[in-house]
């Protein structure tokens, strides 16, 4: 099934001309990671190869979940200010509300029926929108943004280039309420009560 969806692969070169200088510039062709000095630099360096599960897959994820081509996955970005996300969601899956604060990103809907997306801007501007197959909407760098597939039976997956070999992600429900934040502090913040925070903060502790 994820396979059909990328039997034309124009959009990945749609997707590379995209990428914008988001990194500062290089004054060599290409960076080697130090601990590479004993490897032999061939076509093997510059070719990811940690997205060939999905094709090769029809499972669907019991939750949201993004496999990342960076600089940190894929040493050969370094320096070319340039990256990719697969991202993947089960039927009424959410990626929480984070932010890029790096990159823009350009997000590209190629399966599914369609997605809930949006941001806020400075002014706390809300900004929505819903995408269907084959559109794409770009989120504005280090603006806090999100994705949701409302569809309760299909999956939905989605393509996502950033103009940075390292965008960042910042995730707001985690960087909140699992950093170690005084629950005081946050139940002032949000006009709540310590035991509901306590209550958010156990329910985005880390499985055990």
């Amino acid at each position: 099934m994820a396979s059909s969806f990328f039997k034309s692969i124009p959009f990945f070169l749609l997707l590379l001309t995209w990428a914008r200088a988001g990194d500062p510039d290089i004054l060599t062709d290409f960076i080697v990671p130090t601990n590479f000095s004993n490897v032999p630099i061939d076509g093997n360096f510059f070719t990811f190869t940690g997205m060939r599960s999905f094709f090769n897959s029809d499972d669907v994820p019991p939750n949201f979940r993004v496999t990342k081509a960076g600089m940190n996955e894929f040493p050969a970005l370094n320096g070319q200010s340039v990256s990719y996300a697969l991202l993947e969601f089960p039927p009424q899956s959410v990626n929480p509300p984070h932010t890029h604060p790096r990159s823009a990103e350009l997000l590209f809907l190629v399966g599914g029926s369609s997605l809930e997306v949006g941001f806020v801007d400075t002014a706390n501007k809300l900004y929505t929108q819903t995408l269907q197959l084959g559109d794409m909407f770009v989120f504005p760098k280090g603006l806090v943004h999100y994705q949701f597939n409302p569809d309760a039976k299909e999956p939905a997956y989605a393509i996502s280039a950033f103009g940075s070999a390292n965008a960042g992600t910042v995730s707001v429900p985690l960087s909140v309420f699992t950093t170690g934040i005084d629950s005081t502090i946050l139940a002032k913040a949000f006009k709540s009560d310590v035991a509901t925070i306590e209550k958010i903060k156990a329910g985005l502790a880390p499985k055990a």
